[in-house]
C-alpha cells in the first residue's frame, strides 16, 4: 500500500507507491517555510527552504570535500587524509610529540580510531608511540624522521588540492564568511562536547594543519 504524509495544513495525503521518503521530502512536507513545526511531531523545528538548501550544500562540502581529498592523498601520497592530519599535527609539535588524548582532540577523533590509524603509522615507521611514567594509560605519539619527510612531501600537494577544491573559488567575502561559519559549527559542537577540539581550530599558539609543516630548525 502507498504510505501517508501530513501536508502543510495537518491533513493526511497518500504518497504515492515509488516515491522516496528521503529527509529533504519530509523536511519539506513538515516545514511549510515557517520553520516551525506543523508535523505529528511536537516542537520540532523543521528546516524552511533556505535553511534547508543551506544545509543540504553544507552537507556536499562535509561529505563530497574529505572524500575528493581524501582520494587525491591516497594516490599522491599513499596517505589517508585522516593519517596526514595525524602526521601535520605532530610535525607542528615541540620535538614533534603529543600525548595520544591531545592529538585526538586536534583531528576531531575517537582515541579507538586515533589508535588504529596510528598502529597503521607506527607500522610504517612513520611515528613512535611510547607510555608516559606514573599511574594510568598515558601515550604519547612521536613524529618520526622518516614520518617528517612525508609529510613534507605530501604537504604541497594536500594544499593544493584543498585551494582546487575550496579556496581559489571564493572570494574574500566568502573566505571571511566561510571563516565565521566554520567558528560558529566548531563553538555549537563544543557546547555539546565540553572540552573536545578540531583540527578546523588549533590552539592559538600552534599553527594551523595547511600551514605547511615546521622544519628542523623551529
Amino acid at each position: 500500500m502507498a504510505s501517508t504524509a501530513d501536508d502543510t495544513n495537518g491533513r493526511r495525503r497518500r504518497r504515492p507507491r515509488n516515491e522516496p521518503a528521503s529527509e529533504a521530502t519530509a523536511l519539506a512536507e513538515e516545514g511549510s517555510g515557517s520553520g516551525k513545526s506543523t508535523g505529528p511531531v511536537t516542537g520540532t523545528r523543521w528546516l524552511n527552504g533556505d535553511e534547508l538548501a543551506a544545509w543540504l550544500a553544507n552537507s556536499a562540502i562535509m561529505i563530497s570535500l574529505p572524500a575528493a581529498l581524501d582520494a587525491r592523498m591516497q594516490r599522491e601520497a599513499q596517505l589517508t587524509f585522516f593519517e596526514y592530519m595525524v602526521l601535520s599535527v605532530l610535525s607542528e609539535q615541540p620535538a614533534r610529540t603529543m600525548q595520544m588524548s591531545a592529538l585526538a582532540a586536534r583531528t576531531a577523533a575517537s582515541l579507538s580510531r586515533l589508535s588504529h590509524v596510528v598502529g597503521r603509522l607506527e607500522k610504517r615507521e612513520l611515528l613512535a608511540r611510547n607510555r608516559i611514567p606514573g599511574s594510568g594509560r598515558r601515550t604519547t605519539a612521536t613524529l618520526t624522521e622518516a614520518g617528517y619527510e612525508v609529510v613534507v612531501a605530501a604537504a604541497p600537494g594536500h594544499v593544493a588540492a584543498v585551494r582546487e577544491y575550496l579556496i581559489d573559488d571564493l572570494d574574500p567575502q566568502e573566505l571571511a564568511a566561510l571563516r565565521r561559519i566554520g567558528a560558529a559549527v566548531d563553538a555549537a559542537i563544543k557546547r555539546e562536547r565540553p572540552g573536545a577540539g578540531s583540527a578546523a581550530s588549533p590552539p592559538p599558539e600552534a599553527p594551523a594543519i595547511d600551514s605547511g609543516p615546521r622544519s628542523t630548525a623551529d
